[in-house]
């Protein structure tokens, strides 16, 4: 972690008091993002880019407003602030914006997380050209392929923060991601297509490159000879990467903003049993190596494990200070980490046999979430469940319903987390679910 981030943050703080402002908070940041594509065989793309950034947050005369520069010349930061907060002076007040309450900066944790990876800061084109190469040859490994594209994207963050009301802290971490794609050539014009990526904080975690580039072509193969599904009331599986996706949409709306402004259907449900006993969510910004671990959130409220959903009962949403203050409800934090999703007993291959007939999604292809509803229509790919088995793959169909309603017919979870992303969500099981297809 550089040391002037840190100095940064608190000059920043520093120079917006001497300018006339009540209360301050300021993050300085840094960040390194590589990026090496192959495409059909041939290196198609490098790009190496490094930025830095100073946020700040001006609280003048009961106004508040944020501010951002990547101008960090000493010369010209102190005018910056400066007009900063003789903007911020002309604003109309706003008596629910204060600077984050110095209590909730107390027991910042102090696991260490473990995010950050020495190797990534020294990974050389030599070793992403290898990468890429192995990704691209499995990828294209097939008389079908029209088009490949593989990826390896690495990179560092670093930041610092400081307020004026006693927060000063910094965090760092590094990732590593392998990724391709895979465009098969169907029947007549048609095409088929599918991809897979992996990543994480530590370059040891990742499976081989050339494994990733054989789930895609095998998740592309898959798709093969893929018929329109029909329209059916029946169970749905879904598998543990389009769950992570799936949960995302039950909780975007489960925040302060969207309850105070009347924009939620989360709120009515707070305390109440919303949704089958088999869903528990937990929000852990704690989790060693977690894709969105963190020792506090960006108002600088410490990180703790936070309960959303107990077997089914809503016990938290997201509470940022602001909308706390507007709602009159507790801050938890203002922000999602990582969610845990409570697992069950059995196997991807148990759930499918206990199913028995059904379909089976792999992927979500748009559609839309009412937040304030919770009704919802998405598009999907994947496939027939026949007589326990992953059957005939089928595509251009809708399943639709009710948010809420569809987690309280939650009737199996899986053993099996997705681990490349900030969702650890298994396959999921419901019944009863609606499809509109041919």
């Amino acid at each position: 972690m550089p040391a002037n981030l840190k100095d940064q943050a608190m000059h920043a703080v520093e120079l917006a008091q001497r300018s006339g402002a009540e209360d301050a908070w300021a993050n300085a940041s840094q960040s390194r993002d590589v990026e090496f594509e192959y495409r059909d065989g041939a290196l198609e793309k490098v790009k190496d880019t490094t930025s830095r950034t100073l946020g700040v947050n001006i609280y003048a005369n009961g106004r508040y407003s944020s501010h951002q520069t990547t101008d960090l010349n000493p010369d010209r930061l102190g005018g910056f602030i400066e007009e900063a907060v003789a903007i911020t002076r002309a604003l109309e007040p706003d008596d629910y914006r204060k600077i984050t309450p110095e209590e909730l900066f107390a027991n910042r944790p102090t696991d260490d997380l473990d995010l950050v990876d020495e190797t990534v800061a020294v990974l050389d084109r030599d070793q992403r050209l290898a990468w890429c190469e192995a990704l691209d040859t499995v990828s294209t490994g097939h008389e079908r392929v029209i088009s490949a594209t593989a990826g390896v994207y690495d990179g560092t963050q670093q930041s610092a923060s400081a307020s004026s009301n006693g927060f000063t802290g910094s965090q760092e971490s590094t990732y590593c991601w392998f990724a391709s794609r895979v465009t098969l050539r169907d029947a007549g014009d048609k095409r088929a297509e599918d991809g897979f990526y992996a990543g994480g904080a530590h370059v040891e975690d990742l499976p081989e490159a050339a494994a990733v580039g054989q789930v895609a072509l095998d998740r592309a193969l898959s798709r093969l000879d893929s018929e329109k599904g029909p329209t059916v009331k029946t169970a749905m599986v879904v598998d543990s990467r389009a769950a992570a996706s799936l949960v995302g949409r039950l909780m975007r709306p489960a925040n302060a903003g969207s309850v105070q402004q009347g924009r939620s259907f989360w709120a009515p449900l707070i305390g109440e049993q919303a949704f089958s006993d088999k869903l528990t969510i937990v929000d852990d910004p704690l989790i060693k190596r977690g894709l969105a671990s963190r020792h506090y959130d960006n108002e600088g409220i410490s990180a703790r494990a936070l309960p959303i959903v107990e077997n089914g009962v809503v016990k938290n949403i997201y509470v940022d200070t602001y909308y706390g203050r507007k709602g009159d409800m507790t801050p938890t934090t203002g922000s999602a980490s990582n969610r845990r999703i409570a697992l069950g007993a059995q196997s991807l291959e148990q759930l499918l046999a206990a199913v028995g007939n059904g379909v089976y999604v792999t992927s979500w292809l748009g559609g839309n979430a009412d937040s304030t509803t919770g009704d919802f229509s998405l598009g999907l790919r994947g496939h027939m469940v026949e007589n326990g088995q992953i059957g005939r793959p089928v595509g251009e169909m809708n399943v639709t319903g009710n948010l809420k309603d569809l987690f309280g017919k939650l009737e199996m979870v899986g053993n099996d987390p997705y681990p490349y992303s900030s969702t650890l969500a298994p396959s999921l099981v419901f019944v009863d679910v609606d499809f509109s297809g041919a």
